[in-house]
């Protein structure tokens, strides 16, 4: 908050001004931060006058104007008996839309020492129809199913050093039937490293129309931050990225996806924005629109859904948690989902056919809908 106006927020406020100079910050309807000093005995009057158009300019704007549209439907889904859903960051439509994949921590916030299976089919009436994944992974994570219809999961952690229950598991990717037979594995079992064999902490995986794999290696703290691209066989074709902020730089490279234009969308998470790429790692854009992204969905009709799961005033002013929705073609955010729980931290999303939207959460554990009318 303000220490002059404590009923302003920081990114919206009036700060260090005396009785003859005034200095203010504010968010503009294009999202950039403008700041003006004012050397005038009434700058305090004449700043909030230009303050007050921008925060009508604001609730105006979508990316922060919540939408009254959807309901959410908390019970949609029907776990097998006696489940209980647990942290998930995995969560995707098959391309075909006839159901709907749940890769979750095994009902608590990882895997370790659990019998449970992670990986969970349902259809679109939100009834359950297989599981599979028992004791082969630590902290789950990335989920992706390709145009055939495979599953392809991160293992985000491994080895701790600690509990030998981690020993020989995490930091790989893998790739699924339909049906649960493993098909290949990317990465060493419980191996973390830069070089282009392994992974350190991989958060997201996507298969291009041709068949080449995306990974967004890395989680934050002293992962890896950056995309390995393979093709469809597993074999290394390239990587980039690193950790910093610049273009082609990454924090957290926490989600992918594509548009129809074969565009590598990047959820850079820790740096508040979306990287866009072509498939050979070109960088063509960064947008801050989307707060911070957490999960990135593009449908059938180039519909784009990012959730952000931890924007704070501290962090990303301005920006409240939810899934924002726009054109991939511009990027013009339409509706914002607002998160209705304030340790929601929801991260992954789809939508189906018919316009309702999905969301699973990881510190809440829950799986949502958010249904049309």
């Amino acid at each position: 908050m303000c220490p002059s106006y404590p009923e302003i927020a920081c990114q919206h406020s009036l700060c260090a001004i005396d009785n003859n100079a005034g200095s203010f910050n504010y968010l503009d309807a294009d999202g950039m931060t403008r700041s003006f000093t004012v050397l005038h005995r009434w700058a305090r009057t004449l700043a909030l006058l230009l303050l007050s158009g921008a925060l009508v300019a604001q609730v105006n704007d979508a990316r922060f104007t919540p939408s009254d549209t959807y309901s959410i439907n908390q019970n949609f889904f029907k776990m097998p008996s006696g489940r209980t859903i647990g942290s998930t960051a995995g969560f995707a439509i098959s391309p075909d839309g006839s159901s709907i994949w749940v890769f979750d921590r095994c009902g608590a916030n990882n895997c370790v020492g659990s019998d449970l299976d992670p990986v969970m089919q349902f259809d679109m009436d939100g009834d359950h129809l297989i599981s599979f994944g028992a004791n082969m992974f630590i902290r789950p994570h990335g989920l992706h199913v390709d145009r055939q219809g495979n599953v392809w999961l991160t293992d985000g952690e491994g080895p701790d050093g600690r509990d030998p229950r981690r020993d020989g598991k995490g930091h790989q990717v893998f790739k699924f039937s339909s049906s649960g037979e493993l098909l290949l594995k990317l990465g060493k079992p419980g191996i973390a490293g830069t070089g282009l064999d392994v992974f350190n902490q991989p958060s997201a995986v996507y298969v291009a129309p041709n068949g080449d794999i995306f990974v967004g290696d890395g989680h934050g703290g002293q992962s890896n931050a950056r995309i390995m691209k393979f093709d469809a066989q597993g074999n290394f074709i390239k990587t980039w990225g690193e950790r910093g902020n610049g273009p082609g730089e990454f924090a957290v490279p926490h989600a992918l996806a594509m548009d129809s234009l074969g565009r590598l969308f990047v959820g850079d998470r820790g740096n508040n924005r979306i990287q866009i790429f072509n498939v050979e790692g070109n960088f063509i854009a960064e947008w801050p629109q989307f707060g911070r992204p957490s999960g990135v969905y593009i449908d059938d009709n180039d519909m784009l859904y990012v959730t952000d799961s931890s924007s704070t005033p501290s962090n990303n002013p301005g920006y409240a948690e939810g899934i924002r929705i726009a054109s991939a073609h511009d990027g013009k955010v339409i509706t914002f989902i607002d998160d209705p729980d304030a340790d929601g931290t929801q991260e992954g999303v789809f939508a189906d056919a018919d316009g309702n939207v999905y969301g699973s959460l990881t510190g809440g554990m829950a799986l949502r809908k958010y249904e049309l009318p």
